[in-house]
C-alpha cells in the first residue's frame, strides 16, 4: 500500500478523551498506524484518532448541513453533549 488518506500530522493542541473501541477496530486501527509509520514519521495509534474523526466530520453531508442551517462553521465547547469532560492535555 502506498497511499492512505491521511497524510502527515499537523502539529495541533489536543483534549484528552477516553473512548472505548471493539477489539477488532482497535487491531485495524493499530495495522493503520503501523503502515502510516512506515510511510511518514513512527506514530500510535490513539494520535491518528482525532484527525480520522475530522476527515469524517468534514465529509458527513449531513453534518455539514446541520451546521450550515445553525450558521456554525467551526466547533465550539458549547457543542459538546451534557455528561461529556474534557480536559487540556498538558503533554501537547
Amino acid at each position: 500500500m502506498t497511499d492512505l488518506k491521511l497524510g502527515p500530522l499537523p502539529k495541533v493542541r489536543y483534549v484528552r478523551k477516553t473512548v472505548l473501541l471493539p477489539e477488532p477496530l482497535a487491531e485495524e486501527l493499530d495495522e493503520y498506524a503501523a503502515e502510516h509509520s512506515r510511510l511518514h514519521e513512527p506514530v500510535e495509534a490513539a494520535v491518528l484518532i482525532p484527525h480520522m474523526l475530522k476527515d469524517f466530520l468534514r465529509t458527513d453531508r449531513g453534518w455539514r448541513a446541520h451546521r450550515t442551517k445553525r450558521g456554525r462553521t467551526t466547533p465550539q465547547r458549547q457543542d459538546l453533549p451534557a455528561g461529556t469532560s474534557c480536559q487540556r492535555d498538558p503533554e501537547h
